[in-house]
């Protein structure tokens, strides 16, 4: 039975890190059409939002109201909590904006090094050499991966910024999901860090939105970045993590860098030599380092 919860564990997570993989081609797409960055990520939370109320409609229902209500102190923490989420979402769309998205998911997989960095500030306490050396593959694979090294042309730096934004805060969101407000349902937690994310999102339109809003995007693209945005994969990786855990829930969901890249080349034909492919799978290796215990039981 538990070998079992562990499997539907390991296909949620590898279900979601794939849905979630395949988000960045989707914008790339969209930018293609002409679609703004603004239009792009307001349609997304709008549906989104629409889509986590709905969920949280149908889990009150079946539940019969008994379902744990946040308090308001719950909704300020995850509110405050889901502007890293919103900043992630535009840093990343960003960048992919200026650079292939096979380099985009490369730069924001650098939440590796950043989260032991951030994990030795507040623990106040150095790394383990077994993270240390995942470190160490990591910046080894990004240099492979982005081919910095035998690249003809030069990397817009607007690009890089952006996708190094994008990875730090990730970072910030991946220390705070799991800490704020645990006592409540999945789904209402999804709800006010989506509106939380909200508040960065408009904000940023409202500012750099030149002329008219084109709502055709809610049609033709806001509904699939919504659902491989902001709908499946957080539904299937709070689904998926209880069960594997999250030494193999992170080794799974570390599917999302190879589909991303797939996708990439197969959909958008971006180019992708096989010293990236070995970058790819470094950083990979570095992740399964960092979640595999090394030491023998007695």
């Amino acid at each position: 039975m538990l070998q079992n919860n562990v499997l539907k564990g390991v296909f949620l997570v590898a279900l979601g890190a794939t849905t979630y993989g395949m988000l960045a081609t989707f914008v790339k797409m969209a930018y293609t059409e002409g679609y703004t960055t603004a239009e792009v990520t307001t349609s997304q939370f709008i549906l989104g939002i629409l889509g986590i109320l709905l969920i949280n409609a149908f889990q009150k229902v079946k539940n019969k109201g008994t379902v744990v209500k946040a308090s308001s102190k719950n909704i300020f923490s995850l509110m405050l909590a889901g502007t890293s989420l919103g900043m992630t979402s535009l840093f990343y769309y960003l960048a992919v904006k200026y650079i292939p998205v096979s380099i985009g998911i490369v730069l924001l997989m650098q939440t590796v090094w950043m989260g032991v960095l951030l994990e030795m500030i507040l623990e106040k306490k150095l790394p383990s050499k077994q993270k240390v050396i995942a470190v160490l593959i990591v910046l080894v694979g990004t240099v492979l991966a982005t081919n910095i090294i035998n690249n003809d042309v030069a990397l817009d730096w607007r690009g890089i910024v952006w996708g190094v934004l994008a990875a730090a805060s990730f970072t910030t969101t991946m220390f705070t999901a799991n800490r704020v407000a645990t006592e409540i349902s999945s789904a209402q937690r999804s709800l006010y860090m989506l509106l939380g994310g909200a508040v960065i999102i408009f904000s940023f339109a409202f500012f750099t939105q030149t002329g008219s809003f084109n709502l055709d995007i809610f049609f033709k693209w806001g509904i699939i970045l919504a659902l491989f945005g902001t709908i499946i994969p957080p539904m299937l990786l709070n689904l998926g993590f209880p069960l594997t855990g999250i030494g193999l829930g992170s080794i799974v969901s570390a599917l999302e860098l190879p589909v991303s890249v797939m996708m990439a080349y197969v959909l958008l034909n971006e180019k992708v030599i096989f010293s990236q492919w070995i970058g790819i799978v470094l950083i990979i290796l570095a992740i399964i380092i960092m979640n595999v215990n090394f030491k023998r039981s007695k």
